[in-house]
C-alpha cells in the first residue's frame, strides 16, 4: 500500500505544478486516505475505518477525498480534504461560490452535542479506530470556508462547524472535541478565529487566522485560517475512535472544507504552551524553562533548537529534561522502543523586564508628625517612568515580599505610614508579566495656604443654604499654587487624606449660614497643602412676588408707581436697576413712574452683591369707546345692540350704574321712553355712558281741547324717530285717515279737518332696517 501512495505522489509532482491544488475522490478508499495518507506510522497500529457518510452526487464526484498541493503556496503538501460540498468544487482558482447540496444528506448529531450547536446539514464523516504506543498524538490541520468575508458584517454572525472527536473504543461516554483555538476550549469557527469586522465585531484569536483568499488562492474558498495543530492525550496501547466530522450549520449555504496534512498524524510530546509575547505569556529576561518530554519507558531524546541538534540523551530513564535560556523554536524527538518516534514542538518568546524608577510620594501631614494617610497609586506614574504598557500590581511592605509576590499591602488607596520617610516597595509588570520592584520613600509635608472666604448668595427661602462654585476658590489661590495643580474640595479632613466622597463643582453647603471645607492641591500626584475654607451665605434682599398691573390708557399722560416690593427692609439699603422690555430704563431709586404698558423688571442688589428680581407686568386698559348702538324694534318688543371699541375688557348696565352688570353688549324688551347705557372697564379705568330714547305707540288719545293727551303721537327721540319709513292712521272700515313719510309722526283725531269719532282705529308703521323694511301693525282707541 505505502508503495502506491509513494508513486501516486511522484505521479502528481510530476504532472501538478500548477498554481491550484488537485483532488481525487475516487484512487483512494477511506481505509487509505485513513491509513496511509493522514496516519502512514508502524508506531500506530489497529488502524480501521468504521464509519464513512458524504454527499450523494449520483455520480463519480464525493465531499471527501485525497488533495496534492504540491508547486502551490498552499502551506500543506498533500493530504486528505472533508467539505460540506463537492470535492470538485474546492481546487481554485477562488472565483465562485461553492454552494452545494445534496439530497437527504443530513447533519451530525455528535457535533452538535460536542460543540453545543444545533440545526445542522450536509456532514461529511470519517470515523477511525487507532491504538498508540505513546500517551499523546497529534495532527496538523487548517480551516476553510466561504463565510470568511472581508468586511461583512455576516462574517460576525455564521460560521460552518467541524470536529476532530475522540473517546475510548469501549467508551460510550460523550466525545471530546480536539479541533480548538490554541490553549483553550474553544471551537475553531469563523466566527472565533477572526481579524473581526470594522464596525461590527472585534478580532477573537486573530494570531490563528490566516488569511483572506483572492481570485489566484488554489483553494476555491474566500479565507482560511493559519496551520492549527490537534492534540488527543491518550493511554498507550488502549483503542480509540475518532470522528472527523465537518458540517454546514443552519443551512447548506457557503460551503466550509477542513485539510488535513498527510503523515501528520503522529505520536506527540507535550512541552507545554507556546511561550508567545502576544498572547502575554512569553519567558521573562534573565529567566529560564525547564522543558519536560519525560516518558515513563526506556528511550532516548534528541533536542533541537531552530532545527539544530542542540543534545541527544540514548536510551535512559526519567531523564527527557531541557533548560531553555534564550528564544526559539524548540523541538524534541523521543524514541519508543527504538523505532517509534513521538514528535514535541514549544515556541519560547523572551519579554524585556520593565525598568521602573525609584520614587518619592510626598503626603499632607496637617498634624506635623510625620505620619499621615497615601494612596500608594499616586506614585504609578513616576515608578513606571510613564509608560502605558508598565502597570503596578502590587505594594510590599520589604523588598523579599515584593521580589517574591508575597504579602501585598491590604490596601495601599489608604495606607497610614507607621514612621517618617518609610520606604515601601512595588512591583512593576508589563504585558508579559515581567516585573521589576522598584521602591517608594513616603514624605510629608504641612503646608498651609490662606484661602480667602467663600460667598454664595441665600435663595427666596432665606434659610441659610446656597450653591456655592468650589472653582471660585482655586480661581482665588491661582497666584499661591504651581500651574497645573490639581484642586480637590472635601467636606472632612478624613475624606481629603483618602480623597474619597470629592465634593462637586457646583456645591450647596449642609451646615447653614457657615461651613468650612477642606481644601486639596496636589503637584504631579504629590499633595502640596491640605487648607481650609469657609463657606458663607450671604443675605440675599428678598421682594414681593411678580406682580400683574393694569394702565389705563385714557388717563395719559398720568402715571402710575411702580415698586421694587422689598420685604422686611428698608429700601434704601440697596441699588436698584429698572428694566423696561429688556432695555435699561432707570437706576437707584426704589419706584418708578410708568405710562406705558410692557414688562417691568426691576433688580435689587444688597451692597453685599447678592441681587433678587421680580417682574411687574403692566397691561394696558380703557375706558369704551361706543362706536354705534343699534336699536330694533319698539317696546316693549325690542333688541338694543351696543357696539364698542377699546383695549379693556367690558361689562353692560343699563339705567344703573353701580350693580346689575352684564357681559353681553345686548339688551332686550326695553321699555319706551329715555334710557341711560353703562359700559365699564373690569380693569377699572372708568364707565362710559349714553342716552337713548326706545319708541313707544300710545293706546290712546284724548283730543277734547284740554291739552292732556289731545294727540296720538309715537314716542321717541328724533335720532329713533329716524327709523321709520311711513305710519298710516286707517279707521275700522279701512279709510286712511292720515299718512306721514317724515317726521311729524302724530294725529290729531281729524280727518280733512273734521273730527273723527270715538272708536279703535288702525296704524301701519313702517320702519328702515338695512335695504329691507318691515311693518308693525296695532289699533288704538279715540276717546272723546
Amino acid at each position: 500500500m505505502k508503495t502506491i501512495v509513494r508513486f501516486l505522489v511522484l505521479f502528481f509532482t510530476i504532472t501538478s505544478y500548477t498554481q491550484n491544488i488537485v483532488v481525487d475522490s475516487q484512487t483512494y478508499s477511506a481505509q487509505q486516505l485513513i491509513e496511509d495518507i493522514l496516519i502512514d506510522s508502524e508506531c500506530i497500529t489497529n488502524v480501521n475505518v468504521t464509519n464513512v457518510i458524504g454527499g450523494n452526487f449520483n455520480g463519480a464526484d464525493q465531499s471527501y477525498g485525497y488533495f496534492d498541493a504540491s508547486g502551490t503556496n498552499f502551506p500543506f503538501e498533500s493530504g486528505i480534504v472533508l467539505s460540506t460540498g463537492r470535492l470538485i468544487n474546492v481546487p481554485g482558482p477562488n472565483d465562485n461560490l461553492s454552494d452545494d447540496d445534496a439530497a437527504n444528506w443530513a447533519g451530525d448529531i455528535d457535533l452538535e452535542i460536542a460543540l453545543n450547536e444545533n440545526q445542522t446539514y450536509n456532514a461529511t464523516i470519517l470515523e477511525f479506530d487507532f491504538t498508540a504506543v505513546a500517551s499523546q498524538v497529534s495532527f496538523r490541520y487548517l480551516f476553510a470556508s466561504e463565510e470568511y468575508q472581508e468586511n461583512n458584517s455576516n462574517s460576525c454572525n455564521y460560521s460552518d462547524l467541524f470536529g476532530f472527536l475522540i473517546r475510548p473504543t469501549t467508551s460510550q461516554n460523550q466525545y471530546e472535541n480536539i479541533a480548538l483555538v490554541p490553549d483553550t476550549t474553544i471551537p475553531v469557527k469563523v466566527t472565533t478565529v477572526t481579524p473581526g469586522v470594522s464596525g461590527s465585531c472585534p478580532p477573537q484569536n486573530e494570531t490563528y487566522f490566516g488569511s483572506y483568499n483572492g481570485f489566484n488562492s488554489p483553494i476555491n474558498f474566500n479565507g482560511q485560517t493559519a496551520v492549527l495543530t490537534a492534540t488527543a492525550n491518550v493511554t498507550p496501547n488502549q483503542s480509540y475512535h475518532v470522528k472527523l466530522v465537518i458540517a454546514d450549520e443552519q443551512n447548506y449555504r457557503y460551503d466550509s472544507a477542513v485539510f488535513l496534512e498527510a503523515g501528520s498524524f503522529q505520536l506527540s510530546t507535550d512541552l507545554g504552551p507556546n511561550r508567545l509575547v502576544a498572547t502575554e505569556n512569553a519567558l521573562c529576561e534573565g529567566e529560564t524553562l525547564e522543558l519536560n518530554a519525560n516518558h515513563a519507558a526506556l528511550s532516548s531524546y534528541s533536542w533541537y533548537k531552530d532545527g539544530v541538534l542542540q543534545e541527544t540523551t540514548p536510551n535512559c530513564l526519567n531523564c527527557g529534561y531541557y533548560t531553555v535560556t534564550e528564544p526559539g523554536t524548540y523541538n524534541v524527538e523521543v524514541t519508543i522502543l527504538d523505532d517509534c518516534i513521538s514528535y514535541g514542538e514549544i515556541i519560547v518568546e523572551y519579554a524585556p523586564v520593565p525598568n521602573g524608577q525609584d520614587s518619592i510620594l510626598t503626603e499632607c501631614d496637617v498634624d506635623s508628625d510625620g505620619l499621615t494617610t497615601y494612596n500608594l497609586f499616586d506614585a504609578e506614574n513616576d515608578l513606571t517612568n510613564n509608560n502605558d504598557d508598565f502597570i503596578v500590581s502590587n505594594f510590599f511592605l520589604t523588598e523579599d515580599d515584593a521580589l517574591n509576590d508575597t504579602n501585598p499591602i491590604t490596601d495601599p488607596i489608604n495606607f497610614q505610614n507607621t514612621e517618617a520617610f518609610q520606604n515601601v516597595f512595588a512591583r512593576v509588570v508589563n504585558t508579559a508579566n515581567c516585573f521589576d520592584v522598584v521602591a517608594l520613600e513616603l514624605q510629608t509635608t504641612n503646608t498651609i495656604i490662606s484661602i480667602p472666604d467663600l460667598g454664595a448668595c441665600d435663595g427666596m427661602e432665606m434659610d441659610g443654604f446656597a450653591t456655592f462654585t468650589l472653582s471660585n476658590i482655586e480661581a482665588s489661590i491661582i497666584a499661591q499654587i504651581l500651574t497645573g495643580s490639581l484642586v480637590t474640595y472635601y467636606e472632612t479632613l478624613e475624606n481629603a487624606l483618602s480623597e474619597s466622597n470629592s465634593l462637586p463643582n457646583n456645591y450647596t453647603n449642609i451646615i447653614a449660614d457657615s461651613q468650612t471645607i477642606f481644601v486639596k492641591i496636589k503637584n504631579d500626584n504629590q499633595c502640596f497643602s491640605i487648607s481650609t475654607a469657609n463657606l458663607n451665605v450671604l443675605y440675599t434682599p428678598v421682594l414681593e412676588a411678580d406682580e400683574t398691573l393694569i394702565y389705563c390708557t385714557n388717563t395719559f399722560p398720568e402715571t402710575i408707581t411702580l415698586h421694587g416690593g422689598v420685604l422686611n427692609d428698608l429700601p434704601n439699603n440697596y441699588y436698584y436697576e429698572w428694566y423696561f422690555n429688556g432695555s435699561l430704563t432707570d437706576v437707584d431709586t426704589s419706584f418708578n413712574e410708568i405710562n406705558e404698558a410692557g414688562n417691568y423688571t426691576v433688580i435689587v442688589t444688597d451692597p453685599n452683591g447678592c441681587s433678587s428680581s421680580r417682574t411687574l407686568t403692566v397691561n394696558a386698559s380703557e375706558t369704551a369707546i361706543i362706536e354705534s348702538i343699534s336699536i330694533e324694534g319698539i317696546s316693549p318688543n325690542n333688541t338694543v345692540t351696543v357696539n364698542i371699541s377699546g383695549q379693556g375688557i367690558y361689562d353692560f348696565a343699563i339705567d344703573d350704574s353701580s350693580g346689575n352688570y352684564q357681559e353681553s353688549n345686548v339688551f332686550n324688551n326695553i321699555t319706551e321712553g329715555e334710557h341711560t347705557i353703562y359700559i365699564k372697564d373690569r380693569n377699572g379705568c372708568g364707565i362710559t355712558e349714553e342716552t337713548i330714547t326706545i319708541v313707544g305707540i300710545p293706546k290712546f288719545f284724548t283730543p277734547n281741547g284740554d291739552d292732556v293727551n289731545d294727540t296720538w303721537e309715537i314716542i321717541g327721540a328724533n335720532t329713533d324717530l329716524n327709523q321709520i319709513e311711513s305710519l298710516q292712521v286707517f279707521d275700522r272700515f279701512g279709510k286712511l285717515m292720515m299718512q306721514s313719510y317724515s317726521g311729524g309722526f302724530s294725529w290729531d283725531g281729524n280727518y280733512k279737518d273734521n273730527p273723527m269719532p270715538s272708536s279703535d282705529y288702525w296704524y301701519v308703521l313702517k320702519f328702515k332696517q338695512d335695504t329691507s323694511n318691515y311693518e308693525i301693525k296695532g289699533h288704538f282707541a279715540l276717546k272723546r
